[in-house]
């Protein structure tokens, strides 16, 4: 028993000894990733340019004077991208003695090409205006946000959609809670109640109980 008590605090400090090792080891291979993103031919700051670590679904965007900063480990390797520029990829080194690594990172433009476009005017002044009147615009996001958020809108959708769950649970729970307020007693009727009869008289001046086609 007394052998057996002795293995098992060997096993123990051993295992313990490992565990401090390996976050040791992950404590020091933590590294504190920062720079500036420039592009190489003028040397000017790229706002937003993603900086991402392969692999690892995580990384950061630079702020507007391309400045970032980022945690990686020892080996990462480090993508940046941005719109309108070549990727680039670095690897952190594996020898770096402190816990600190800066660059700075030049972009270079990418080239794209567009299929060629051909410009063609109208034969006539008359044809010009007639097409440029009956030229079909799309909404922007702008224009679609607006039209989605009118009151004529809201209040097509609240007549057309059925209530969701949240909204009819809320309805019993009212419709209960107004049962048991009023129970063993006669409920108040909204004939006496001088806020519904304003509320019937906006709604009557709207037009809410004419006959609709």
């Amino acid at each position: 028993m007394k052998q057996l008590l002795q293995y098992s605090v060997f096993f123990f400090i051993l295992f313990f000894a490992a565990t401090a090792h390996a976050q040791n080891t992950q404590q020091d291979s933590v590294i504190q990733l920062y720079g500036v993103v420039m592009t190489a031919d003028s040397l000017d700051a790229i706002p937003s340019a993603s900086v991402i670590v392969e692999d690892k679904l995580r990384g950061t965007f630079t702020n507007g004077q391309g400045v970032f900063s980022i945690v990686v480990l020892k080996g990462d390797v480090i993508r940046f991208s941005c719109v309108g520029f070549k990727d680039k990829l670095i690897t952190i080194p594996r020898n770096l003695n402190s816990n600190q690594y800066s660059i700075i990172q030049l972009m270079v433009t990418d080239t794209a090409y567009l299929p060629a476009t051909i410009l063609r005017p109208r034969p006539s002044r008359s044809q010009f205006e007639r097409d440029f009147v009956n030229t079909y615009v799309p909404a922007d996001a702008f224009e679609i946000a607006r039209q989605n958020t009118s009151e004529a809108t809201r209040r097509a959708l609240i007549a057309a959609l059925p209530a969701d769950g949240r909204e009819a649970v809320s309805a019993q729970m009212r419709a209960t809670a107004q049962k048991y307020t009023y129970q063993g007693q006669v409920p108040p009727q909204n004939i006496f109640n001088p806020m519904a009869w304003a509320e019937f008289i906006q709604a009557w001046k709207r037009g809410d109980f004419k006959k609709k086609n």
